[in-house]
């Protein structure tokens, strides 16, 4: 269980794309990439009549949204675990980044707002750290008195 509080979640999505846009003997172009993204999986029919039609994207980033809100959940813990989990969240973006900018088949959108998701999930981590660590601080002053 303790491998859940190291690692981040959001590395669940990040490998979906890659496996993807990844898979197969070659790296996929942008253009296949878009089409696998923007394919319809299945609709799913409204009581107002209309269809919601739901893509991998669409998925992806859905997934991708529910892994921000566990680790956002996993942000507010302290201790080695949680400055660990900060630090391969750190290392996740920075790859993101580094596959967004230098890779065509991640030059989409879905794939930047993934990379926005792992972004937010360093700067909520150490955010929450440092004001625990503030927090914390001003405890024990209060003691020294």
């Amino acid at each position: 269980m303790r491998v859940f509080t190291v690692f981040p979640l959001m590395i669940i999505p990040v490998v979906i794309y890659n496996v993807l846009a990844l898979g197969g003997a070659t790296l996929s172009t942008i253009e296949a990439m878009r089409l696998r993204l923007d394919t319809d999986v299945f609709a799913i029919p409204m009581t107002s009549g209309a269809t919601w039609h739901i893509t991998p994207g669409h998925a992806l980033i859905g997934a991708s949204l529910l892994m921000l809100f566990f680790e956002l959940i996993k942000s507010t813990g302290i201790g080695r675990a949680a400055v660990m989990n900060h630090a391969f969240s750190l290392v996740l973006f920075i790859i993101c980044l580094v596959e967004f900018l230098l890779l065509p088949a991640f030059s989409t959108s879905v794939f930047f707002l993934i990379m926005m998701m792992a972004l937010l999930d360093v700067m909520a981590g150490f955010m929450v750290t440092i004001a625990a660590a503030r927090r914390d601080f001003a405890v024990n002053e209060g003691f020294a008195d």
